[in-house]
């Protein structure tokens, strides 16, 4: 099936163009920035920005955490099926 919108280009308010699941690390970036987080299971996550800042987001509820993300740190996070957007 062809993507007919394949010939436009994408902004920040476009639906994300990909996708991949997270494995929390202290020591390992995501392979891509994320531009927003799946969180599938909420509760507190631990990130670095793509601007250089570490924060937790506590008791975040299941579903879309619109932050740009460089790293999700295993330790701090206890939210789960977390999936990166882009």
């Amino acid at each position: 099936m062809p993507d007919i919108f394949e010939d436009r280009s994408s902004g920040l308010e476009s639906p994300a163009y990909h996708s991949a699941e997270v494995t929390p690390s202290d020591s390992t970036d995501l392979t891509t920035h994320a531009r927003a987080l799946f969180v599938g299971t909420g509760g507190d996550i631990r990130v670095m920005t793509s601007g250089g800042d570490t924060v937790v987001f506590r008791n975040v509820p299941a579903g879309i955490l619109p932050v740009r993300i460089r790293r999700v740190f295993a330790v701090g996070t206890t939210a789960a099926d977390m999936v990166a957007v882009w």
